[in-house]
């Protein structure tokens, strides 16, 4: 590969790695899960940056299979990504006394590679398949297999990391897929470690890159969901709740030519009057966004833009915010204690409510039910 593409691949890389460490180190500000990574990803972006000034050397060396420093830098590289996203969903994971005694191993590697370089000792080249078999049973050789074989152990640990995270319940689901990803992507720099190509770090950096950006925008969606909802306002009986649905749209659309802002504030206040006093039918797991409309005769591009205005999504999240509201209310009379119960709020299914349960509230439903129950 040319010298300016890995320039360019390793430009592209610094940038998102600051990016994600800015973003984690906002996130660790408010909660500790996020310490860890956010610590993680700063080493990252400045190795990043310290590969990007001396990227003419990496393209021109060729370090061969298995060489010492390719296999230091996979064993700190596994070490770390094994342990942010159990960070994550468990702090205490990083109490001192586990995280040495998860280290230890590499540690010792590490203390064994630094001891042969100060007494002068130089690895072997390896840089066919026939050299590494005739230089198989050398303690240095074996010394690499022996690192390569703890950088697999941890990648395993990377792979049953779903697994364990299941032991909180509140873990985020997009965790499970990112640990695997995260995986795959480090079977590719393993690979990387034991025969090196230029073009190959480049595939590795990018993919890399994209994995983590993955966690960055999957961790802001969730600040973005934790964001409180608009309030819902009691509205009194409606002055003209007798008036035919055309009516109130005539009136609402003549207010428009005057003040946008103020018809959408009406359109909105005549919405919520009609959903405060007709709970039953929206109750009804069938109602939905064009029912509304011709009950309240508000088009759908102006009921849009109403609710909208207040801070909603779209007329489905509106319909779900008071079906939530409808669902704790059940729960915390009494009313509701099973989830078969709870769709009498008006879900269709109970993967549905449950979706839209925490997204609304941040908290599971099961717990919910639990707590009241």
């Amino acid at each position: 590969m040319p010298f300016a593409s890995l320039h360019s691949v390793l430009l592209v890389v610094v940038v998102a790695q600051v990016v994600i460490t800015a973003v984690m180190s906002l996130f660790a500000r408010h909660k500790v899960q996020y310490l860890a990574i956010a610590w993680i990803m700063g080493i990252f972006a400045a190795v990043a940056i310290g590969a990007l000034a001396i990227d003419d050397v990496i393209v021109r060396s060729n370090p061969g299979m298995l060489h010492p420093i390719m296999l230091l830098a996979l064993t700190a590289t596994i070490f770390l990504q094994s342990i942010y996203p159990l960070s994550i969903t468990m702090p205490a994971f990083l109490q001192w006394g586990r995280s040495w005694k998860y280290a230890a191993p590499a540690v010792c590697l590490f203390a064994i590679y630094g001891v042969a370089l100060i007494l002068g000792l130089r690895p072997v080249a390896v840089y066919t398949w026939a050299e590494l078999w005739d230089h198989l049973f050398s303690s240095d050789i074996l010394l690499r297999f022996a690192m390569l074989a703890l950088c697999i152990y941890y990648i395993v640990n990377i792979f049953r990391l779903p697994r364990v995270m299941l032991r909180n319940p509140d873990t985020p689901h997009y965790l499970f897929g990112y640990a695997f990803a995260l995986g795959l992507s480090l079977c590719l720099y393993t690979w990387l470690a034991i025969d090196f190509s230029v073009q190959l770090l480049s595939v590795w950096a990018v993919v890399f890159t994209i994995v983590n950006l993955y966690l960055c925008l999957r961790t802001l969606e969730t600040m973005a969901l934790s964001l409180p909802q608009p309030p819902i306002t009691t509205m009194a009986e409606a002055s003209d709740e007798g008036e035919a649905p055309q009516a109130v749209e005539t009136e609402l659309a003549d207010a428009a030519q005057e003040d946008f802002n103020e018809a959408n504030q009406h359109r909105f206040e005549h919405l919520e009057s009609w959903m405060q006093h007709h709970k039953r039918e929206w109750t009804d797991y069938t109602f939905g966004r064009d029912q509304l409309c011709g009950k309240t005769g508000i088009n759908r591009h102006l009921m849009l833009q109403s609710v909208r205005s207040q801070g909603y999504y779209n007329i489905h999240e509106y319909i779900s915010r008071y079906r939530i509201d409808e669902v704790q209310r059940m729960i915390q009379s009494g009313e509701a204690t099973t989830l078969t119960a709870c769709l009498d709020a008006g879900f269709a299914t109970v993967k549905t409510l449950r979706a839209a349960f925490e997204k609304f509230t941040g908290e599971s439903l099961d717990h919910y039910l639990e707590r009241y129950r």
